[in-house]
C-alpha cells in the first residue's frame, strides 16, 4: 500500500477505511487531488480569489517550509489565531505537512482568554491575522510561556512566499497526533482537543460521503467558522476530502451576510446552525432572496427545532440535515438522512459509529424513551485533553466517548435532544429537558428564540423559567405570557411549562451560536 494513502472497503457495511502504515493526512487532502488531475480545479473561493488546487498545494509546501524554518520542530505546536481564508487553510495544513501540530482557535476572544491559550498549548509560534492585533498582542504580552516565534499571519505570509514550493510530508501514522481545536470553553477554560491524523478522514467519508452524500460537484458554503470543529468539517476537510469548492467569508454572520454569499457565490450546500435558519426564517417575512442554487441544508451546533425546519422546508423547498456532533468526536456522528428522518430529532447514529444511552451509574439503557447521556465510539474520536488527566478520564472511556449531551431514543431508533447533563431540570421528581420546551415555544407565531432554565421557587424547588426573543418586541405583554404558558400546556406534559417568562432583545451565545445557558442562570 503506498505511503500516505487511505483506501475504502466497500464490501463490508460499514464501510472499512485502510490506512497506509506511514500515513500524513495532508497528502490526502491536498497533494492527491493536483496527483489526480484536479490541479485547475478551483479549491477555495472568496470575495478576493479563487484558489485552485494546484495554487493551493503550492501554498501549503510554503507555509510548512517557512514554519521549519523558523525553527518550529516536529511535534511542537503552532498556535493559529487566523481569519477564515484561504491562508488559514495553507497554513493549517502546512504545518501537518511538516510534522508540526496546528492548533486553531476562535478568533472572537479577550486579550486573557489567548494568554491562557498561550500558556495552556506551550506553543512553540502563534500566528495571528493583523485584524486581531488588539486582542491577540496584550494576551502575549500577559503570557507566562513565550513562544519562539510570534508574528502576524501576513508576515508569516511574506516569509512564506519566499520559501521552497516543494515539501516532503513528514512521517506519521494514521494514530499519530495531528492538530488540536479548543473546546467552547463556556463553562468555563476551554480544554485542548488532540486530534489524530485519521479523524478528519473519519469525519470526511463517514458523514460528508455517506450521511449528506455531498459530491465533488458541489461547491460548501459555511457560516460557521473554521477554528470551530462543525466550520472546520463543513468548510475544510469535507469539501477538500471529495475535491469540491469551499466558498470563505471572514465577515460577521448576519442573515443578511449569508443571503448575500449565496446570491453572488451560488454553493449547493448550506451550513447554518439553528438560531440563524430561525433568523434567516424571520428576514424573509419582509425579503426574498435567491437561493435557488441550494440542492441541501445542514444543520448543528444545538438541536434544530422541528418548526424551523418545518417553516424552512415551506418557505424555501429545501431540507436541513440535523445532527449531533462534538468538538471530541470532530463533526456529527448522529444524523437525520434525506431519505430517513423526523421532525424534532437528531436522527439515527451514522454509520461506522456505535452509540449507546447511559444512566448514572453508566449502567446501558435499553428501552425507548428513557433520558441518558450519549455515548459514541468512532475513529474520530479525540486521544485526551492535554494536560488534563482527571476530565480526560472521564470523557475517554476506553473505545467510548462520553459527550455529556441528555438524549432519549425513541421506538423507531431516532435520537431526540433533552439538553446537557448540566442543563437538564428535575421538576416535581421528574427530568424535564429545556429543549423540549423552547421547541414548543418557538412553534407559537410570535416567539423568535426562546432559552429555558431551572430557577427555584419561594419553596426551593426547581421550575422552568424562559426567556424569550419576540419577533416583534412591542407584543411582550401579561396577556402573552398567559398565552404562552396555555400554549406550552396544550402540547406538553402539565408540568412542563415556564413558570416565569423575560422578553429580551437576544440571547447570550457563544461564537458558534450555542446558547449559554448558565448566563441566563446566573
Amino acid at each position: 500500500m503506498p505511503d500516505n494513502t487511505v483506501t475504502v472497503d466497500r464490501s463490508v457495511t460499514p464501510h472499512r477505511l485502510v490506512f497506509s502504515p506511514r500515513f500524513n493526512v495532508a497528502v490526502p487532502f491536498i497533494d492527491r487531488h493536483v496527483a489526480e488531475g484536479r490541479g485547475d480545479k478551483v479549491a477555495i473561493r472568496t470575495a478576493d480569489e479563487a484558489v485552485t488546487y494546484a495554487d493551493l498545494l503550492r501554498r501549503v509546501n510554503r507555509f510548512g517550509n517557512a514554519l521549519l524554518s523558523l525553527g518550529v520542530r516536529p511535534g511542537e505546536r503552532f498556535l493559529m489565531v487566523v481569519k477564515d481564508s484561504p491562508d488559514f487553510i495553507a497554513l493549517f495544513f502546512g504545518a501537518i505537512k511538516a510534522g508540526i501540530v496546528p492548533v486553531a482557535v476562535n478568533t472572537l476572544l479577550r486579550a486573557q482568554d489567548y494568554t491562557f491559550l498561550i500558556d495552556d498549548s506551550e506553543c512553540a509560534a502563534l500566528a495571528w491575522s493583523a485584524g486581531f492585533d488588539a486582542t491577540v498582542k496584550p494576551g502575549l504580552d500577559a503570557a507566562t510561556h513565550r513562544p519562539g516565534e510570534a508574528m502576524t499571519a501576513e508576515a508569516l505570509a511574506e516569509r512564506a512566499a519566499a520559501a521552497p514550493d516543494r515539501l516532503e510530508a513528514a512521517p506519521a501514522t494514521a494514530l499519530s497526533d495531528c492538530f488540536w481545536l479548543y473546546s467552547s470553553g463556556s463553562t468555563g477554560n476551554p480544554k485542548g482537543v488532540v486530534h489524530p491524523h485519521r479523524s478528519m478522514v473519519c469525519t470526511s467519508e463517514r458523514f460528508a460521503t455517506n450521511t449528506a452524500h455531498l459530491r465533488q460537484t458541489d461547491s460548501m458554503f459555511s457560516v460557521s467558522k473554521l477554528f470551530h470543529s462543525y466550520g472546520f468539517g463543513n468548510a475544510m476537510t469535507f469539501p477538500l476530502w471529495l475535491g469540491a469548492t469551499t466558498v470563505l467569508s471572514d465577515r460577521k454572520v448576519t442573515p443578511d451576510m449569508a443571503f448575500e454569499m449565496i446570491e453572488r457565490f451560488r454553493p449547493t450546500i448550506f451550513f447554518g446552525v439553528p438560531t440563524l435558519y430561525a433568523q434567516q426564517l424571520r428576514a424573509m417575512e419582509s425579503a426574498s432572496p435567491d437561493l435557488s442554487s441550494i440542492r441541501l441544508c445542514i444543520s448543528a451546533g444545538e438541536a434544530l427545532p422541528g418548526d424551523v425546519l418545518r417553516r424552512w422546508m415551506e418557505r424555501t423547498g429545501t431540507f436541513i440535515l440535523d445532527g449531533l456532533g462534538s468538538t471530541e468526536n470532530l463533526h456529527v456522528f448522529i444524523g437525520n438522512r434525506e431519505d430517513d428522518w423526523r421532525y424534532n430529532t437528531s436522527g439515527k447514529p451514522v454509520s461506522g459509529y456505535e452509540v449507546r444511552l447511559v444512566d448514572e451509574n453508566d449502567a446501558e439503557i435499553t428501552e425507548p424513551e428513557v433520558i441518558g447521556t450519549v455515548w459514541v465510539k468512532g475513529e474520530s474520536s479525540a486521544r485526551l485533553y492535554w494536560k488534563n488527566p482527571e476530565k480526560t478520564a472521564k470523557t475517554m472511556r476506553g473505545e467510548w466517548l462520553n459527550t455529556g449531551d441528555m438524549y432519549w431514543r425513541d421506538a423507531e431508533g431516532y435520537y431526540h435532544n433533552a439538553g446537557r447533563g448540566d442543563d437538564m431540570l428535575k421538576v416535581g421528581a421528574l427530568w424535564c429537558s429545556p429543549f423540549e420546551i423552547e421547541a414548543r415555544l418557538i412553534e407559537h407565531p410570535s416567539v423568535l428564540e426562546a432559552a429555558v432554565v431551572g430557577r427555584a421557587d419561594d419553596d426551593r424547588l426547581t421550575k422552568p423559567e424562559a426567556f424569550v426573543v419576540l419577533k416583534n418586541a412591542g407584543d411582550a405583554s401579561p396577556a402573552l405570557e398567559t398565552a404562552l404558558v396555555e400554549h406550552c400546556r396544550a402540547g406538553l406534559a402539565h408540568y412542563k411549562y415556564p413558570r416565569w417568562f423575560h422578553f429580551v432583545a437576544d440571547l447570550p451565545k457563544t461564537a458558534t451560536g450555542k446558547i449559554q445557558r448558565f448566563r441566563l442562570r446566573e
